[in-house]
Parts: C-alpha cells; sequence; structure tokens
C-alpha cells in the first residue's frame, strides 16, 4: 500500500483528502503545519506528499525545498494562490503538480493514481541506452556517462519521453499529454520550467545545449 504524507493546516480539507485517498486503498499520514511534516519526513518513508503552500510558521515553498534537499520523490502543492508567477515559483523549487483550492476530491486522487502509477507501478527491470544517457525505469534513474542525474519525479517522466522520442520535435502539449496524462496548471511556461531545470542538470553548456534543443514555434528535441 503506497504511503501519502497530507500536509495541510485546515482540518476540513485534510480530513476530505484523507477519506478519498483511503477509499482509493492509500495509507495517510497528516501533518498539520510545515515543521511536523519536516519531522514526519525525517523519521519515515512516503511515496507521495500533498503540499499545502499557505501555513503558519514555515511555508510549503520552504518545506519543498527542504525536501528536495535529500528526495526526489513526487510532490503535489495545493494552493489557493492562482497568480502564474506563484505556481511557477514551486516549480522552480521542484514541485511536481500544482492544484488550485477549492479542487475536486476525485481530480486530486487522480492526480495521485498518475503520480503513483508512473513512478511505482513498473516492477520490471527496464533500462534503455541512449548515446551517453541510460534510463533505469525500475529505479527511476538516470545517468550520463555513468555518473547519476539529479532528477525529480516529474523530470523524469519529462525526460522519458522526450528520449522516447529523440530526434523528434515535441510540442509542449504533446510533452505534458504524454508524460502525465492529465491537464497542468501553467501548461506552456511549466515545461518551460522542467526545460531549464533539466538542461542545467545534463548539458555541459545549458546556455548553448548540444542534447535538449528548442525549436522556437515548434517545441522542443533531444538529440542524439
Amino acid at each position: 500500500m503506497h504511503k501519502i504524507l497530507i500536509v495541510e493546516d485546515e482540518p476540513a480539507i485534510s480530513r476530505i483528502v484523507e477519506k478519498y485517498l483511503i477509499q482509493s486503498n492509500y495509507e495517510c499520514t497528516i501533518a498539520s503545519d510545515g515543521f511536523i511534516a519536516l519531522e514526519l519526513f525525517s523519521k519515515n518513508s512516503y511515496d507521495l506528499i500533498l503540499l499545502d503552500v499557505m501555513m503558519p510558521g514555515i511555508d510549503g515553498f520552504k518545506v519543498l525545498e527542504t525536501i528536495r534537499e535529500t528526495s526526489d520523490l513526487p510532490v503535489i502543492m495545493l494552493t489557493a494562490r492562482e497568480l502564474e508567477e506563484d505556481r511557477l515559483s514551486g516549480f522552480t523549487k521542484g514541485a511536481d503538480d500544482y492544484v488550485i483550492k477549492p479542487f475536486s476530491p476525485l481530480e486530486l486522487v487522480k492526480r495521485v493514481d498518475v503520480f503513483i502509477k508512473r513512478i511505482y507501478g513498473s516492477n520490471e527491470i527496464s533500462i534503455r541506452n541512449y548515446g551517453p544517457f541510460v534510463l533505469d525505469d525500475k529505479e527511476k534513474t538516470m545517468r550520463k556517462n555513468n555518473e547519476i542525474i539529479d532528477l525529480t519525479s516529474a523530470e523524469y517522466l519529462v525526460i522519458s519521453v522526450l528520449l522516447e522520442h529523440k530526434n523528434q520535435i515535441l510540442t509542449r502539449n504533446q510533452i505534458i499529454e504524454t508524460a502525465f496524462s492529465l491537464d497542468y496548471e501553467g501548461y506552456d511556461r511549466t515545461i518551460d520550467t522542467y526545460i531549464k531545470r533539466i538542461r542545467s542538470k545534463i548539458e555541459d553548456d545549458p546556455k548553448k545545449p548540444k542534447y535538449l534543443q528548442t525549436k522556437y514555434g515548434a517545441g522542443y528535441v533531444f538529440i542524439i
């Protein structure tokens, strides 16, 4: 049974999210603020975190930054903020998805299901080689010239799609739909943020990318 950490300071919201997730066979733990969340995270193992942005004491962005220092597990942000800049801030700090309040509990569970299935669903060993890059679909890791590349769960899904369609131009929407199979908040600019982060990790010179290139007006292509 997959374990979900729900970080939410409003009891009414955390209880209903917990109820729907339990009905979908997830094991849930609730943290009422960021400090409790970080303590639980340091002592336990979770498969996915639902993380509220606006909390007293320490906000969700700071919690996310701390989590990303040691872990790449999926993090879905929950927020009442609707400004695009706020959503992009979360993605830049390593968020995998963003859900705007008020949200449908069923939609939220669907998003959780997508990440759990994509990240943990396969028990088969699958090693894929693309030039200097190697993807391990069981461990969800990527190596370049035998050196591990530190990717978040969402970044791994994006790079996996680009490599599966190497030398083929993909639009932003094609990348989103193939990687996540659901609508994403931020859409176009969200993918741009993912691409920027991935380039910083795989390219010798991110400003002059050799592998992950932009085709202006068309999309992105991974050249091998």
